[in-house]
């Protein structure tokens, strides 16, 4: 079940909702202190530096135009994870494991101080806001050893991670793409028709957990001239055209709704069931690593096979319809999607199913249970929400909005949800898992 609202929402709202109050009448007393008891929740630094990079990175121009930002969510979250890790040693770390660190340690320090010094090292533009949140982060830590102890700690693990990520190949200049000229071939979709693709060079970035970018790469779209080709054609061109007249109302919202930077969405997701669900900063710190090193590699695996098959856009398939070779597709020369452009790259395998497959996956085994009910405000409709009752509902309305805004077919999404459910099973069977009781801790 879904529902469209058109209202904020706070975060803080969840966190007052950390509490257990009594069954049935509850006394004035009773309320009053859980009212107390709730105000008084801490806040979750791992939540609050997350929002701090959905800020930036929704900064116009903050975010550097040829690395995708989910390389930098990844670099966060995994600074964060294992210098709270060093401290709370539950878990595996993901990359690096300090010794002699003290368990009395913070964790809320270690995890402030991982995240500045993460996001002051990506964006230095920042840096006045970021000194701002780090210095409010560590006023609610007491002063003393343990905070001193983690502010270190987060510092010694965030720098080894940006030494570790500091040639991993993002930086490397895009590859100029030649557009195709034949039926099927990636070309410049109209009505814009951009100089060149984005991203041409990211599947040589080096993976967060993937041995390659190529590991789960799907196999090819299907022939032109094939009925699975052609119904997926006709599918998108009645329901994907701007004001369509087959589409319902809702489908047309649906596609509209989600047509942002959609790791935003299962970014602002897990932050709404990390509160909801009262996680420690232990358990958030993971719960986003694991999310966000499984998205990182999402993008880094599609545009693998993006480049691999570059294969055409259904705005320009349909304009092209009568060079394809297929009886059962008829061309339409003024055809345009309903949200008004075509993202910059090829069309298979579709961006959305990938990584909404991938951070259902992720976050239906961290809380082992894929239904909760929970409400997404979308990127590019200010204030519109639509409510969910499962991690995998929300997953598979979003792919298919794909189709309802003309940017998918639907065989791109099959193969980008194939490819997501690989990537997020690996992820949270091999990474980050806990550790023997028996272990040195």
């Amino acid at each position: 079940m879904n529902r469209t609202l058109v209202l904020p929402v706070s975060l803080a709202v969840l966190v007052a909702a950390c509490g257990n109050p009594p069954a049935g009448e509850v006394q004035a007393e009773a309320r009053a202190a859980i009212s107390a008891a709730a105000r008084a929740q801490p806040v979750n630094p791992v939540v609050e530096w997350n929002k701090a990079l959905l800020q930036i990175v929704r900064t116009p121009g903050a975010q550097p135009s040829t690395v995708h930002p989910t390389r930098s969510f990844a670099i966060l979250h995994a600074a964060i994870y294992d210098a709270v890790n060093s401290i709370d040693r539950t878990h595996a770390p993901y990359l690096i494991r300090l010794s002699h660190t003290s368990r009395g340690a913070s964790q809320e320090a270690a995890a402030a101080a991982a995240a500045h010094e993460v996001l002051v090292a990506l964006y230095p533009s920042f840096r006045a806001q970021l000194d701002a949140q780090l210095q409010q982060s560590l006023a609610q830590v007491p002063n003393g050893a343990p905070k001193t102890e983690g502010v270190r700690i987060g510092r010694d693990v965030a720098d080894r991670i940006l030494a570790l990520r500091a040639d991993d190949g993002s930086a490397a200049p895009p590859v100029k793409f030649l557009f195709g000229s034949l039926p099927g071939d990636y070309q410049s979709p109209p009505p814009n028709f951009p100089a060149q693709p984005q991203f041409t060079s990211w599947s040589h970035v080096k993976p967060f957990a993937l041995e390659r970018a190529s590991q789960f790469r799907p196999g090819p779209p299907p022939a032109l001239a094939s009925d699975a080709y052609s119904d997926a054609f006709n599918e998108i061109k009645s329901l994907g055209i701007g004001n369509s007249t087959a589409a319902s109302t809702d489908q047309a919202l649906t596609g509209r709704f989600w047509n942002g930077a959609i790791q935003n969405y299962w970014n602002e997701t897990a932050q709404t069931t990390a509160l909801s669900h009262c996680l420690t900063t232990a358990e958030a710190a993971r719960l986003f690593a694991l999310l966000d090193l499984a998205l990182a590699d999402c993008v880094i695996a599609f545009y693998d096979a993006k480049y691999t098959y570059s294969f055409w856009r259904p705005v320009t398939a349909i304009r092209a319809a009568d060079t394809d070779g297929n009886p059962e597709t008829e061309a339409d020369a003024n055809w345009l999607p309903e949200v008004g452009k075509t993202a910059p790259d090829p069309s298979y395998p579709g961006a959305h199913a990938v990584i909404s497959a991938a951070a259902a996956a992720v976050l239906a085994d961290f809380f082992d249970e894929d239904d909760f009910d929970f409400s997404i405000t979308s990127e590019v409709m200010p204030g519109t929400q639509r409510s969910f009752e499962s991690f995998a509902g929300a997953a598979r309305e979003a792919t298919l909005s794909r189709i309802f805004a003309g940017q998918h077919f639907r065989f791109d999404l099959t193969a980008g949800q194939q490819l997501g459910r690989e990537i997020g099973d690996l992820v949270v069977d091999r990474l980050l898992i806990p550790r023997h009781r028996d272990e040195d801790r």
